[in-house]
């Protein structure tokens, strides 16, 4: 999310603002999120994820050496969960770069695919999950550090406008977010067995170093 939605202009901010978004690789220009973007709609990237780095903007995070510390201190990357998909719904299928069937590939489909979770997430169908998001595609959201519940004191999106935002969330069938309150306990999920991905099977293609045919029938010791 931040390579299609912070550039190096965010670093440059005065002070030690900059710091609130630094990440590796760092945000490069709009040139560089046209790029990102291409490469989500046309398939290069496959899902649509980041981690999600809560280091707060104080001495337990991005300041623990200092109120003034060097680029080498700075802990480095930024958080992003709870906005990441309603970012991405309003810039990327209300922006008309992609249409809702390649939103839900990128943040559920193709994840529970290489994941090994497929078909029990990522498809709405008799005998799956019932894992489900209801969206209200025209509510205006001004993102403020405020709304969101990642325990952060700062977001890199602040005072962002986006449009769409998920109601209701529900989770093998109950209801766990509904009007902004969360409606179940700690300790109320379940593991999940995963199945091997096609993503995790042997290709049968030997790496260029190991196969006699591309070196020479030299061996690796």
């Amino acid at each position: 999310p931040q390579y299609l939605f912070l550039t190096a202009k965010d670093l440059d901010k005065e002070g030690m603002i900059g710091a609130k978004f630094c990440c590796s690789p760092p945000p490069r220009d709009e040139k560089a999120q046209e790029a990102i973007w291409e490469g989500l709609i046309d398939g290069s990237f496959q899902v649509f994820s980041s981690d999600h780095a809560p280091y707060r903007f104080d001495e337990t995070g991005k300041l623990a050496a200092g109120p003034n510390p060097n680029f080498k201190q700075i802990a480095n990357g930024v958080p992003g969960l709870e906005i990441r998909m309603p970012m991405l719904f309003s810039a990327g299928v209300l922006g008309n770069r992609m249409d809702i069937h390649r939103f839900v590939e990128v943040t559920a489909t193709n994840p529970a695919k290489i994941y090994g979770l497929y078909p029990r997430k990522g498809t709405i169908e008799v005998g799956c999950d019932a894992d489900l998001a209801v969206w209200d595609p025209e509510k205006e959201v001004r993102i403020s550090i405020d709304m969101l519940h990642d325990n952060m004191d700062y977001t890199p999106y602040e005072g962002t406008d986006i449009t769409g935002w998920p109601e209701t969330v529900i989770s093998r069938g109950r209801i766990v977010v509904e009007d902004k309150d969360l409606k179940v306990d700690r300790g109320t999920g379940v593991y999940l067995k995963r199945t091997r991905s096609s993503a995790a099977k042997p290709s049968g293609k030997l790496v260029p170093e190991v196969d006699s045919h591309l070196n020479f029938n030299a061996k690796i010791l």
